[in-house]
This record gives structure tokens, C-alpha cells and sequence, in this order.
């Protein structure tokens, strides 16, 4: 039988409603013809998940809209680091969260942000933009030239795949530098 066929024949013997087939046990899918233990797992499995994204109550992602919320949202990943990282924040056209990634883990005075890599990303997950946020272990805050080469080449690239860099936050443990509060952007 072939695999459209199977599926037909467990909607069946559900009386084709997915409500009596998930509950239906291993034992039960055995029984019938072409389906073996691991299908049977497998199935079952698929329901379950099914059964529990069903469950799970939907949360609204995080809207950014101050600079203030940039740094409250990543400062659980840079408090207390000793070492540079490189991390952005990718937002859908609401400027809701879509995901906050790590793109570089340098040292004690620097790290790489390979805009390939940053444009990579927001564009496997569909970004409207970005916001770049690295921190300084040092706790001062103030843009080296090369933040400030980087960021101005991000923005044009940015503008150009029509991603725009919203803002660059520089984290430190005491506070931040937001380069579009600071006009730098």
C-alpha cells in the first residue's frame, strides 16, 4: 500500500476525525495493515505535539520601542561578560521581537560583526529590521571609530536590502550608549 493509502486507511478506522485518532494507542495503529511499531511511535508522537501546541497559550512578543527596552531585552545575555560579544535583535514591522541571536564571541577589547553573517540572519527570518548591540567589558560606553565605521556601514547596507538598523547600543554593566538617541545613527 502506498503511503496516501495507509493514511487513508488510520483516517478510517477514526472514522476520519483526528479527535478519535489521537486516541488511539501504539497497540492500536498496529492493528492496522502496513503499520509497523515505529510508524505507530511516530504517529502518536505527531498527535501529541499537536495535542500540546493546541494547549499552549499564545504569548505576544515583546515590543521594542524605546531604546531603554533594547537594553532590558539583551541585558540578560551581556551582564557581567568579560568579553566582547556581538549580538542583534530582529524585529517584524510592528517592532515586535522575532528573535535576538548571537552573531560574535571576541575578547577582552573587541569582537567580529560580519554584516554577511547579520543580513544572513534577518533575512532567514523574514526581519522588517534590526537593532546591532554589542557590549564593552570596560563599562565605558563610548563608540570606538570602529563602531562607528561599522555601524555607518550596516546602515547603508541596511538601507539597500530596505532592513533598516534601527539603532546600536553599546551595553555595559552600568548602562548604554544608543547610537539614534546620541544622533549617531
Amino acid at each position: 500500500m502506498s503511503a496516501v493509502d495507509v493514511g487513508k486507511k488510520i483516517l478510517n478506522e477514526a472514522n476520519n476525525n483526528l479527535n478519535e485518532l489521537a486516541k488511539f494507542s501504539v497497540k492500536d495503529l498496529q492493528k492496522i495493515k502496513g503499520i509497523g511499531e515505529a510508524k505507530a511511535i511516530t504517529i502518536v508522537s505527531a498527535l501529541e505535539l499537536g495535542r500540546r501546541r493546541k494547549g499552549e497559550e499564545y504569548k505576544e512578543k515583546v515590543r521594542i520601542t524605546s531604546s531603554n527596552d533594547i537594553y532590558q531585552l539583551i541585558k540578560p545575555e551581556l551582564m557581567d561578560l568579560q568579553k566582547e560579544e556581538f549580538w542583534i535583535i530582529l524585529l517584524n514591522r510592528a517592532n515586535r521581537l522575532i528573535k535576538k541571536e548571537q552573531i560574535s564571541s571576541g575578547g577582552v577589547s573587541g569582537t567580529v560583526a560580519d554584516p554577511k553573517i547579520i543580513f544572513k540572519a534577518a533575512l532567514e527570518q523574514y526581519a522588517s529590521s534590526i537593532i546591532l548591540v554589542h557590549n564593552h567589558p570596560s563599562g565605558n560606553v563610548k563608540p570606538s571609530q570602529a563602531d562607528i565605521n561599522l555601524t555607518k556601514k550596516m546602515k547603508e547596507a541596511g538601507n539597500l536590502l530596505e532592513i533598516p538598523i534601527l539603532d546600536h547600543i553599546i551595553f555595559s554593566n552600568e548602562g548604554y550608549l544608543s547610537f539614534a538617541d546620541e544622533s549617531l545613527l
